[in-house]
């Protein structure tokens, strides 16, 4: 029997790391048998932030819902990451309970927390500085207002920028369209969104003087570009990127001046430049310092107390090269782990790791021990966890609102099919897990290699760095040191009996038989003997790195198009 709640109002406290605490308190709140007219009603929620007191509005009881709703509403940028709520006993409610406790007319208060170290204007204040009045009676509790406060200057920010965007698309040509399609899906297709940036970029440097002959002697300043960007996300709140500081880096990041908008200007100063060619020109390139990834060194917190010297480390070596006891290789190995972890981040050695621990090459599992030892055993089993229940379903969705070729469509039949497919059917490519992975490629695609290299690449090109399906002849072809890519044998694509991952014209097989979990292999063999990822395989990987196995999230520079495609992933 499904259960419904009456519209009421519920009191919910938010508190930061400080003091402040955003309240609900349950009124009229009973649990019922209802209709399935009523399933398509909201429930009203009343929320207190700080000194403000807002009613919410959601349409269903959950836990993300209610984020969402109580952050939008109060004008701040959505974060479902790095809060979690308790009910009055100071119990943590998790998604799957939050249902059912919140329909409990006993549940009391609720609180939600933010976890030390998200930065939030919420945190910055204290209820001593707190100014509460109400325009009628005091013990009105529909409406409280704060004054004098980091929160207030914040919310008035935004509220000022969700204004500039809202009269900017309503008043332009095409933004009546945009601001449909939103309310419609909760997302903007990708011509949608460059149909946005564009309105909004040429309003912004029209208004700033600068359209379109000085714009590259006065672009926009850096903080009107932030204030569009906010716009974008207190408008659209969920377009918001939860794992960025601000929600809106992927519109445009003042730190590294990156983004849809940035690049927008940067194309329209392209463009500007190109005319004046004839009397002038120049080129410039700036390169991008990274502070996280595969070749980064990192401090290891899961390595065993007992690190050997370097002597015993060079008997361990000896021992391992000769032992036919694969647990005791496997031992070996772990000790001499930070040694090994040394050797392959300097660049002098590491062409030589395996030729020093040759036991990759013919014992199964060594990989997954070495990533265990870096991030430990939680980060370790992510990608095997959360793809099957968190992306491939919804990647698979993304994929088919993409234009389509044939290459496409072949990844999409294969990825969507049934598992008690006919031969037939299922002779099409690569397995549904595999193909699902692809699918990636067509929607975080490889980013232009520049002037001096070979201009875009495909989504189709990108996969032959991926995967390979003849052993032998990818070893004859290899003669210079390459990233690692998956070696797939077989008969056909989606008969694999086994998987190898080729580094430096070496085959190291893969522990597991199915391309799930030799692609989770591939990956962490980045990391275990510090390689840079692909350059047309970068974003991809990159994607895979933060948003699911949550790997140096905010420490590495993304491409605005892995945070757009995350957000309607986890959305």
């Amino acid at each position: 029997m499904i259960r419904g709640v009456k519209r009421g109002s519920v009191n919910v406290t938010l508190e930061s790391s400080s003091h402040h605490r955003l309240v609900f308190k349950p009124r009229e709140f009973f649990t019922t048998p209802f209709s399935s007219h009523q399933l398509q009603g909201s429930m009203l929620l009343k929320a207190k932030l700080g000194g403000v007191q807002k009613f919410v509005r959601v349409s269903e009881p959950s836990l993300k819902e209610f984020l969402i709703a109580a952050f939008a509403k109060f004008g701040v940028p959505a974060v479902t990451e790095g809060v979690k709520v308790f009910d009055s006993s100071g119990t943590e409610l998790d998604e799957d309970v939050f249902e059912d406790i919140v329909t409990d007319p006993s549940t009391g208060v609720l609180t939600i927390k933010y976890e030390t170290g998200l930065e939030t204007s919420a945190a910055e204040v204290s209820p001593e500085r707190f100014q509460l009045s109400s325009p009628h009676s005091s013990d009105s509790q529909d409406t409280v207002i704060l004054s004098h406060s980091p929160l207030r200057k914040r919310q008035k920010l935004d509220a000022e920028a969700k204004q500039l965007v809202e009269s900017i698309l309503t008043s332009k040509p095409g933004g009546e369209r945009i601001i449909n399609e939103y309310n419609r899906t909760k997302s903007l297709v990708d011509e949608t969104r460059r149909k946005m940036v564009n309105i909004l970029v040429a309003d912004m440097t029209e208004k700033n003087g600068s359209f379109p002959f000085d714009l590259a002697v006065h672009p926009p300043p850096r903080q009107v570009k932030e204030m569009y960007a906010r716009g974008i996300v207190t408008f659209f709140p969920y377009l918001s990127d939860p794992y960025s500081k601000n929600g809106y880096e992927h519109y445009y990041d003042g730190e590294s001046g990156t983004g849809y908008m940035a690049w927008r200007i940067k194309t329209i100063q392209r463009c500007t430049a190109k005319e004046r060619r004839l009397s002038s020109g120049g080129d410039g390139s700036s390169g991008e310092d990274q502070c996280g990834g595969p070749t980064v060194r990192r401090e290891l917190q899961f390595v065993t107390e007992n690190v050997l010297s370097e002597d015993e480390c060079k008997e361990a070596i000896s021992l391992m090269k000769h032992s036919a006891d694969e647990d005791t290789v496997k031992k070996k190995m772990k000790l001499t782990f930070v040694y090994r972890h040394n050797m392959v981040l300097d660049p002098l050695l590491s062409s030589n790791i395996l030729s020093v621990f040759p036991r990759f090459k013919d014992i199964k599992g060594l990989i997954e021990q070495d990533f265990v030892l870096m991030f430990g055993e939680d980060v370790s089993c992510r990608l095997l966890e959360r793809w099957p229940t968190t992306f491939k379903r919804k990647i698979i969705q993304q994929g088919r609102k993409l234009p389509s070729t044939s290459d496409l469509e072949e990844l999409l039949l294969a990825a969507d099919s049934p598992e008690d497919a006919t031969e037939v059917n299922a002779d099409i490519g690569w397995d549904s897990d595999l193909s699902a992975i692809l699918l990636l490629l067509h929607l975080i695609p490889p980013s232009g290699q520049g002037r001096k290299r070979p201009g875009k690449v495909s989504a189709s090109q990108a996969e032959r760095h991926l995967t390979g399906t003849n052993i032998q002849e990818h070893l004859d072809a290899i003669t210079t040191s390459t990233q690692p890519y998956l070696l797939a044998v077989g008969v056909k694509k989606n008969d694999i009996h086994q998987f190898f991952i080729i580094l430096d014209k070496n085959a190291i097989p893969c522990k597991s038989t199915s391309s799930l979990g030799a692609f989770d292999e591939l990956f962490k063999a980045h990391f275990v003997f510090g390689t840079s990822y692909n350059t047309m395989l970068h974003n991809m990987y990159m994607f895979i790195q933060t948003t699911v196995y949550n790997i140096d999230v905010g420490k590495v520079k993304e491409s605005p198009r892995v945070a757009e495609i995350r957000t309607r992933l986890l959305r």
